[in-house]
């Protein structure tokens, strides 16, 4: 779903400028965390039981499918567009999901160089809780490097093999040119995708609420 592209596109961008204009805007940058956790939640389940094409079992394929879409990619030779994620772009999806998981889900956990600390932070042992922050800044470094090379999968496809790539990732439409006949969408389900972000967010919430704030130790 486009919502939840773009929605994760500024909840990412939200939390990054949240981290670095000072630490009054910590709890600004929890929420942005929370939000990044849910979309990513939801983007993993609805993997499985969402559209056609958001499904996993849909874009996702092996290593010798892979290597046939890059020998024509690189050679020019199929000029005509996927109507879902390509080979490459479907694992390049399932791993910048995988990192923005990490990410956000350590987050829980991490505390800043003063005195700010996850909503969970509680719950975890000294050694275990600067294991966690060690990797919630890592996971960014990596993030850094998915988006760098998203945008530039995104620029070579739409100035060397001209492809229509913006339009679509704002609509969620292709060119009917592209999608052959029996490939349509047949419902959004959106009803089903509300109900797992509510259940996501609730659940979210529920473990926030009941998690003590200072921080006392569970070894």
């Amino acid at each position: 779903m486009r919502v939840t592209h773009w929605l994760l596109f500024i909840s990412v961008t939200a939390a990054w400028i949240t981290s670095k204009i000072g630490a009054r805007y910590y709890e600004w940058h929890e929420y942005c965390g929370y939000s990044v956790l849910v979309l990513v939640s939801f983007r993993l389940i609805w993997g499985f039981v969402g559209t056609r094409y958001a499904r996993f079992s849909e874009f996702l394929q092996g290593p010798r499918r892979i290597g046939a879409y890059l020998r024509k990619l690189l050679a020019r030779s199929d000029a005509q567009p996927s109507v879902g994620h390509n080979a490459l772009g479907g694992w390049s999806v399932v791993l910048m999901l995988a990192t923005l998981f990490v990410e956000a889900a350590t987050g829980l956990f991490a505390k800043d160089e003063i005195d700010h600390t996850g909503p969970l932070f509680g719950w975890v042992s000294a050694s275990l809780g600067d294991s966690l922050t060690k990797y919630h800044q890592g996971a960014f470094e990596v993030l850094e490097l998915l988006i760098g090379v998203h945008i530039a999968a995104i620029l070579f496809y739409v100035f060397v093999r001209r492809e229509t790539l913006v339009l679509p990732m704002l609509t969620g439409r292709k060119p009917s040119t592209v999608v052959p006949d029996g490939a349509q969408i047949g419902g959004s389900r959106v009803w089903l995708a509300v109900l797992i972000v509510v259940l996501i967010g609730a659940a979210l919430a529920l473990a926030i609420r009941s998690a003590p704030r200072a921080p006392v130790r569970v070894f």
